[in-house]
């Protein structure tokens, strides 16, 4: 009997362990992935929070890299993967086409910018929508939880995917870009917009003007007046807050308890406020703020109705 039981564990205990073996295997919490969008692989990277398997109904970030940057860039500079950890959501960090130039710099179409994207009219509001609906199919996502930001020329997308798909998007906040849309903006829903930017950026410059790539850039505020009108709020722009770091605008009693917010840094530039910089002769990330909490703080607040 002895005999029998020794070898029943014998057997049971190598099927033991190879279970365990595969399940730590399947639990992988940082993925590449890839679709089809009109012919054109478009790939991505997903942070997965460290309870995402004994949980569901996720909150979702997407974050878009700016010209020349790309989804590990934004990983690493911006701040999200560490804040997902913490506040257990799900981020996913797209990339922008690549060009077919010698540096393969990669952009997005954002109606009136940037570069190979835009020149080629790559439908990226599509690429986005559809890797929205891959991830809420494939993933642990709560569809009525799902927010996007951007810097630079993702953040001039993120305005764009307000614009045109705002059904999949409960907020959206743009970092040091503008609304650059060549169609007109008539959203089918107010969108709550917390937008920031730093009032000495030159290359997207908040007043507007010519900037980088000798592009025009819309200027803020009427962009923000532009969003306002269509949230149909009807108090502000107020001054919340105003010190030596920076300022705090507000439109209010929006419909649909939406909100529109500007944060404007007194340093810093054409950078993510809080973050590292994306790279060498890049300007000084602004201490005013770490816009990366800023922005969660305001995404949290909102669910698609």
């Amino acid at each position: 009997m002895k005999r029998l039981a020794l070898c029943l564990l014998q057997i049971c205990l190598p099927l033991v362990f190879m279970s365990c073996g595969k399940d730590s295997e399947e639990r992988v919490y940082n993925l590449q992935g890839q679709i089809m969008v009109d012919g054109l692989k478009r790939t991505f990277l997903l942070d997965l929070p460290p309870h995402y398997y004994d949980s569901a109904g996720f909150d979702l970030v997407i974050a878009l890299h700016g010209t020349g940057g790309n989804a590990d860039q934004c990983k690493r500079d911006y701040g999200w993967s560490p804040k997902a950890s913490q506040a257990g959501f799900l981020v996913a960090y797209p990339n922008g086409i690549r060009s077919n130039g010698p540096l393969g710099i990669r952009t997005w179409n954002a109606g009136g910018c940037c570069g190979y994207a835009q020149q080629n009219q790559v439908n990226d509001v599509k690429f986005i929508s559809m890797l929205i609906d891959y991830l809420a199919d494939n993933y642990r996502v709560n569809r009525k939880r799902v927010y996007v930001t951007g810097m630079s020329n993702g953040a001039m997308l993120s305005y764009r995917l307000a614009c045109e798909v705002p059904g999949k998007i409960a907020a959206v906040a743009p970092v040091s870009g503008t609304l650059m849309s060549t169609s007109p903006c008539n959203p089918s829903r107010p969108v709550p917009l917390l937008h920031i930017h730093s009032e000495l950026d030159t290359l997207v410059p908040y007043q507007g003007g010519i900037g980088i790539g000798g592009y025009y850039f819309t200027p803020v505020d009427s962009a923000l007046q532009l969003w306002a009108g269509i949230d149909k709020c009807s108090n502000g722009p107020e001054t919340v807050t105003d010190n030596e770091k920076y300022t705090v605008t507000r439109w209010s009693n929006c419909q649909d308890e939406t909100t529109v917010i500007r944060y404007l840094t007194k340093d810093g530039g054409h950078s993510w406020p809080g973050g590292l910089k994306a790279r060498p002769g890049a300007d000084n990330p602004s201490t005013a703020i770490n816009a990366t909490d800023v922005i969660w703080d305001f995404f949290r607040q909102y669910t698609l109705r």
